[in-house]
């Protein structure tokens, strides 16, 4: 699934980051790469961008980048 696709609260373990360029460099340059666990924290109010958790710090993504993401649901 994408990470895009992620409800507030869910965990998702980083399948895989698609794209290219510069967009791709800075995803991977954030830590968001393959093996990586998220937490989704909270979406804005109009559902953009998207607050996240990893690796001790957050983040936030806009839909759009989000949705280059592929993800895995964690159970934890």
């Amino acid at each position: 699934m994408l990470l895009s696709e992620m409800k507030q609260g869910e965990k998702g373990i980083v399948i895989r980051v698609a794209g290219n360029g510069a967009l791709r460099r800075r995803i991977l340059e954030m830590g968001i790469v393959k093996g990586t666990e998220i937490f989704v924290e909270k979406y804005a109010p109009l559902k953009d961008p998207i607050e996240l958790i990893l690796k001790g710090y957050h983040i936030s993504l806009r839909v759009e980048e989000a949705a280059q993401i592929t993800v895995e649901k964690s159970n934890q």
